[in-house]
C-alpha cells in the first residue's frame, strides 16, 4: 500500500501525517499541489496546516488546486482519503464530506490534547478501536467549529457516519461531532490530530491505531 502526502503552501503537518504512514508499515510519498495525477497511489492523506494561508476561507483556495481532480477520482474508486483539521476544511469545500468548519465559538486558537470518544468502530478508519472507546489526540485549530443542517446531521446519524465526538467540545462543534466519513465510508475528515499522537512521549498514541485501521482495511480488500 502507498499512501500520497498532499502539500500545499502553508501546510505544516505534512511530515506528521508521512511518518504515520511510514510507522503502519506501508509506503508513502509527497505530493505537490500543482501535481495532475495520484497514479501508483492507494490512499490519500490531506494534512493539517493553513494551506495558501487560509486568506479566503480556511481550505477554499486548496479546493481548486490542480491535485484535487485526482483526489476525487480516488475517493470515487472507493480509495481511502484522509483528511486532518485543515484536510477535513478541504473535504468539506471540495464536496466530498457534508458540512462546513466555522470559527471557534471563542475566536480562539485552541491548542491542546482532547479526549474524545470512537462512535464508529465499524469503519476504514476506526476498526482497530473499540465501540465507545476513549482516545486522546492534540487539537490546534481556530476554525474547528463542524456546522451542519439538521437534515444533514440527520442523515449522519441514519448513516452511522459520525466516528468521533469531544467530550469535553472545544469549539462549539455541533453535537460534540470531532469527525466523520461519507456514506460510502472511505473518505474520513477530523479536526483533532491523529498523526500528533503516535508516540506516549508525546502524551498520547491514540493515533496509532487509526493509521493500522486504514491500512488493515485495505489489505483485506486485495488479499
Amino acid at each position: 500500500m502507498k499512501f500520497a502526502v498532499l502539500k500545499f503552501p502553508g501546510s505544516n503537518c505534512d511530515r506528521d501525517m508521512y511518518n504515520a504512514a511510514i510507522k503502519s508499515g506501508v509506503e508513502a510519498d509527497y505530493v505537490d499541489y500543482r501535481e495532475t495525477s495520484l497514479e501508483g497511489f492507494d490512499g490519500v492523506l490531506i494534512p493539517g496546516g493553513f494551506s495558501f494561508g487560509d486568506y479566503l476561507r480556511s481550505g477554499a483556495v486548496a479546493s481548486v488546486a490542480p491535485i484535487i481532480n485526482e483526489v476525487k477520482r480516488l475517493a470515487a474508486e472507493g480509495k481511502p482519503v484522509l483528511g486532518v483539521c485543515n484536510g477535513f476544511q478541504i473535504l468539506t469545500e471540495i464536496g466530498l464530506l457534508p458540512g462546513a468548519l466555522l470559527h471557534n465559538d471563542s475566536h480562539l486558537f485552541v491548542s491542546r490534547n482532547e479526549r474524545l470518544t470512537i462512535t464508529n468502530a465499524q469503519t476504514p478508519f476506526t476498526n482497530l478501536y473499540d465501540e465507545g472507546e476513549e482516545v486522546i489526540y492534540p487539537v490546534a485549530h481556530g476554525e474547528g467549529h463542524y456546522y451542519c443542517t439538521e437534515e444533514i446531521y440527520n442523515d449522519l446519524v441514519r448513516n452511522n457516519q459520525i466516528i468521533l465526538k469531544y467530550n469535553e467540545n472545544p469549539n462549539g462543534s455541533y453535537e460534540d461531532i470531532a469527525g466523520i466519513v461519507s456514506k460510502e465510508g472511505n473518505v474520513c475528515g477530523m479536526m483533532p490530530h491523529p498523526e500528533r499522537a503516535l508516540e506516549m512521549i508525546l502524551g498520547t498514541d491514540s493515533g496509532v491505531k487509526l493509521f493500522e485501521s486504514m491500512v488493515k482495511s485495505w489489505r483485506e480488500q486485495h488479499a
